[in-house]
């Protein structure tokens, strides 16, 4: 698959548009809008040469006009076979006949195999429409589909996890005058959002390319089928919770009634999310009587919603107390999770909220009105009653999972087993979740147990089940019983995915097997599974650690080449940390330019592994230029100075490990002034130095240091200020030393020796 951005081309009429892509018919039809007026007759009549066509004619023999016509009717009827299987429905046979095609086929009949192929939903299907892609980019002729065609390819490729390929088609549709269906764009949009990465970031940008050129538009009933609707803002709105950015979120909820767009139960189960995110759990329950002031229609989605976010704040307690209402048959939930606020202000001693002035205050008060007046009026009650589900007690144990509760997750499941109300019952979620408390807690045995019990009730166990116990087996470093379920798991029918290949591969570092790594993927290839960026930077950590750096290069540079993927900082630095780990300090610094001019700037890891290659090369003057990037990267503004976002590197916050080891290697190497520079950065961040370990180093390398008496009065002369600043580290550490008075200052001079 090639993810690079299409070629250009022209747009096509309004009725070409009709005629090819009405064969068939659609769940959803994707029609075509001019960005910009279509061409004129006449300028399509200019753009013909008759004088060429007359020459070619004079020049043609009859024996050439004879080839041309049986050409033609040959093509004439392959195309006919082709557009009578499409029309058909019959999408095999229809591909079947147009990789016997001798010529490239119709307009038509391209456009409707497009979208057939892409209709299916199929990783072959994609794979043939994207095929059909490349041929006519190579062949510069993209401008053969219509807007249909490019539209539900966007939507398969975006349902199969293809987003940047999926988003590349859309860019390009923009970019050649094309206005794509909303729910073709907006389906990239929610997948962005809902991608790693930068794909949120990509969402806002993408949905505002759309939006903007619509707005061009004086009349709306032209680009109708474009306009946003509620569906894409939520989805831009959940790339905003994602991001945790308040204010777009709050702009692009004023924004919705300027399209038509009223907010959903879905909108408001995204905020919900918002408020998670910028953690502000305070304000849950005035979404929820948001919700209920509105009118609008409640569903289980939003119960849940508050359910997994009172789960994810850790907070147990008012997850049950919820559950335990909806078990009840209560419509006061409002009530108690109001009085939970309460509770939680007492024993925070926050009752006021101050807390909360920092995040996002002034646009939920814009967003949720009702939270400023809750004062004023009573806690409303739920429309009706609604009992919890499987869904809800699963979100529940999911809690106690994570906080190391195997007992109650356990005795969850039992209940749920008893419960007379067949919407909650265990299924395969449930039973995973238990599996992976027991795997959690190192008991695999049982956690086999778990998984034979599925199989025994008849609850079939999918492959995150499998994967979970996959990581089990590797994190406790028993690759052959990991193998072993991975036949299994092509026994029981479940193909395994990236992720199960991530796990094996990292389950073979752990047992420092680059080979076995290697292998694992390879086969993953070999099966037509496509590496993720967790693919390369665990293959890349296997041969980093195992000491073949160049190997870890030549698995980066296939990275950079994936479209697929976008090399992360992750990866840099496990290049950067490959030849760190063998002291090839000047292959690594390389590495190192060429991740700046790649926009990615060092972090603690890049500067720790490059201190750990200066100790192992025995370059303590590289410590010195390292030292001083850290402390400017380190710095504080000066008064009065705004640093410029764009241009400047973000401040960065040392750790122990890096600080430690320049510190060791400037002691080492008697750069007293610069050690003392380190340690004072060590004690401003809140590090203790090792004084200890320091002190040792002194009194077996440099105790002795200053004694001759036969260095001429020039050289005694040079070293005074070195002098001066061992009795300064000497002091430092409490070792005896030699009054140097209050005139010693520790500022910085460019060298020490």
């Amino acid at each position: 698959m090639n993810a690079k951005p299409l070629q250009s081309f022209p747009t096509l009429s309004s009725s070409s548009s009709s005629s090819t892509c009405n064969s068939f018919p659609l769940t959803q039809t994707l029609t075509l809008h001019w960005a910009s007026p279509p061409p004129s007759s006449s300028t399509t009549t200019k753009s013909k040469n008759p004088f060429r066509v007359h020459t070619a004619t004079n020049h043609t023999s009859p024996s050439d006009l004879s080839l041309t016509a049986t050409t033609t009717e040959l093509h004439s009827s392959q195309d006919n076979k082709l557009l009578t299987l499409l029309r058909q429905r019959k999408t095999e046979e229809a591909w079947i006949a147009y990789t016997k095609c001798t010529h490239l086929p119709s307009a038509t009949c391209l456009s409707r195999l497009v979208s057939q192929l892409s209709y299916l939903n199929t990783r072959v299907g994609l794979t043939r429409a994207q095929s059909i892609i490349t041929r006519l980019r190579q062949e510069r002729q993209l401008h053969r589909l219509d807007a249909n065609s490019l539209g539900l390819l966007a939507v398969a490729a975006a349902k199969a996890g293809h987003t940047l390929y999926a988003s590349s088609i859309v860019k390009s549709m923009l970019r050649s005058g094309y206005l794509p269906h909303v729910k073709a764009w907006s389906a990239v949009v929610s997948r962005l959002a809902a991608s790693g990465d930068d794909g949120p970031i990509e969402a806002l940008k993408l949905f505002g390319s759309v939006t903007k050129r619509v707005r061009k538009f004086a009349d709306p009933t032209i680009v109708a089928d474009s306009r946003p609707d509620t569906g894409a803002y939520n989805a831009v709105l959940n790339a905003c919770a994602n991001l945790g950015d308040t204010k777009r979120f709050l702009q692009l909820f004023d924004e919705m009634p300027e399209f038509g767009a009223e907010p959903d139960v879905l909108t408001y189960n995204v905020m919900i999310k918002l408020c998670a995110r910028v953690n502000r759990k305070d304000l849950l329950v005035f979404v929820l009587e948001r919700i209920i002031e509105k009118g609008i229609p409640l569903c289980m989605t939003t119960l849940h919603s508050l359910i997994a976010a009172y789960v994810g704040f850790g907070d147990l307690e008012t997850a049950e107390k919820l559950v335990q209402a909806m078990r009840e048959g209560r419509r006061d939930l409002c009530r108690i999770l109001r009085d939970s606020n309460l509770e939680n202000s007492d024993q925070d001693g926050d009752r006021n909220g101050d807390r909360y002035r920092d995040k996002g205050g002034d646009v939920f008060v814009k967003l949720l009105p009702n939270s400023i007046e809750s004062g004023n009026y009573e806690p409303p009650l739920l429309p009706k009653v609604y009992a919890p589900n499987t869904r809800d007690y699963t979100t529940l144990m999911k809690g106690y999972m994570k906080a190391g509760r195997v007992t109650d997750t356990v005795r969850m499941l039992e209940a749920m087993r008893r419960q007379d109300d067949s919407s909650s019952h265990p299924d395969h979620v449930t039973y995973t979740t238990v599996v992976s408390a027991l795997v959690k807690a190192g008991l695999m045995d049982r956690a086999r147990e778990v998984l034979a019990e599925m199989t025994r009730i008849g609850v079939a166990a999918n492959r995150i089940t499998y994967n979970v116990l996959l990581k089990g087996y590797c994190q406790q470093l028993q690759i052959d019983r990991a193998k072993e379920l991975l036949r299994e798991m092509a026994d029981a029918g479940i193909e395994p995915d990236v992720v199960s290949y991530n796990i094996l591969i990292d389950g073979c570092i752990l047992v420092d097997d680059s080979a076995g790594a290697l292998a694992f993927f390879n086969e993953m290839r070999a099966r037509g599974i496509a590496p993720t960026k967790i693919s390369y930077t665990t293959l890349m950590k296997a041969f980093a650690l195992s000491g073949q750096p160049k190997l870890a290069n030549q698995v980066f540079d296939e990275m950079l080449d994936d479209p697929r993927v976008k090399a992360d900082l992750i990866a840099w630095n496990m290049l950067v940390e490959g030849y760190c780990r063998l002291g090839l300090l000047v292959e690594a610094q390389k590495i190192v330019q060429k991740m700046k001019e790649n926009g990615f700037y060092p972090d603690v890891s890049t500067y720790g592994s490059l201190a750990n290659g200066i100790a192992l090369a025995r370059k303590p003057g590289e410590a010195l230029l390292l030292w001083n990037e850290v402390k400017e990267r380190c710095g504080v503004k000066r008064e009065g100075e705004v640093p410029d976002s764009s241009t400047s590197p973000p401040r960065l916050k040392p750790d122990e490990g890096l600080l430690d080891t320049l510190a060791d290697i400037c002691v080492r190497a008697a750069f007293f002034k610069k050690a003392l520079e380190i340690v004072a950065c060590m004690e401003e961040y809140g590090i203790p130095p090792n004084k200890t370990k320091f002190t040792k180093i002194y009194v077996e390398m440099h105790s002795r240091m200053f004694t001759s008496k036969h260095a001429s009065q020039a050289r005694q002369d040079r070293r005074i200020e070195r002098k001066r600043a061992a009795e300064a580290f000497k002091f430092w550490l409490g070792l005896p030393n030699s009054y140097y008075g209050s005139e010693w200052r520790l500022e910085p001079i460019d060298g020490d020796g």
